[in-house]
């Protein structure tokens, strides 16, 4: 897209996307493509929900409110993936891009995301405020890690304290369950904060990290494994709603870390 931003540091590059939806479009290490390529892959932000909300529907103080149903029964991801974000400041190896919620959404705010690379990390920070009325809000990441790297398969490394119990219909039942072997599409608590190891052997290590207490994985498709930080669990606006008020705005960071083996 014309409004792509590269950014280099060492030999790693991204490419920031903020007409796609603010994602990340790409990383390359040394020249290898780590993200699963396409429109509606690479690195998306999850705002200002993450996962599924139930039949879309989510408690907003007394009143009861619908987002559109973009995987039926349920409303997935947030909306800021599907608008075009502004670009605010870019430098050789950090770019601030900015997006203004809209309708679906019934509140005012502003997100912004920080991407800033160094040879061997990318760090992206997100932030809700709001200047008007107080709402829940979840803020996470979507990235689809390709599965095979230079010929080497994708194996997976974290140590969670527990597994949300999925229900039938996919959302978190209340339930904590010892973690069960994948493959995957469930969330994981790691109060210590998000720790996941992704190693393709003999080729490249990348750690996803973040202080948040909750990840999403997703290892069910062939070509990609998403590991996804997130403020909370999927259906969290409901279940564990983190509110955002015109004195305080809602805030995480991830970090990505690679080094060659």
């Amino acid at each position: 897209m014309s409004d792509d931003i590269v950014l280099t540091a060492g030999d790693a590059e991204v490419i920031v996307q903020p007409g796609n939806g603010g994602r990340i479009g790409g990383l390359r290490v040394s020249g290898t493509q780590l993200l699963r390529q396409g429109e509606r892959f690479g690195c998306f932000p999850m705002v200002p929900w993450c996962g599924r909300i139930r039949d879309g529907r989510f408690r907003d103080g007394t009143t009861v409110r619908q987002m559109p149903l973009n995987s039926p029964p349920h409303a997935i991801h947030g909306t800021a993936r599907d608008g075009a974000w502004r670009t605010a400041r870019v430098t050789a190896d950090e770019a601030v891009i900015t997006y203004d919620l809209v309708e679906p959404w019934p509140h005012t705010g502003r997100i912004t995301q920080v991407v800033a690379l160094s040879e061997d990390t990318l760090t992206l920070t997100m932030s809700v405020e709001t200047y008007d009325s107080s709402f829940p809000a979840q803020i996470g990441w979507h990235p689809w890690f390709n599965r095979t790297v230079e010929g080497a398969d994708v194996t997976l490394g974290f140590s969670p304290a527990w597994q949300e119990e999925r229900g039938e219909d996919h959302l978190p039942t209340g339930n904590r369950l010892d973690p069960k072997p994948g493959p995957w599409d469930d969330c994981f608590g790691m109060p210590g904060g998000v720790d996941v190891t992704l190693t393709w052997p003999e080729r490249l290590e990348l750690k996803v990290a973040s202080r948040e207490e909750w990840v999403v994985v997703y290892d069910e498709q062939e070509a990609a494994v998403c590991v996804e930080p997130q403020t909370g669990p999927p259906n969290g606006l409901n279940t564990l709603p983190r509110l955002v008020t015109p004195l305080e705005p809602l805030e995480a960071t991830t970090t990505w870390s690679w080094r060659r083996l």
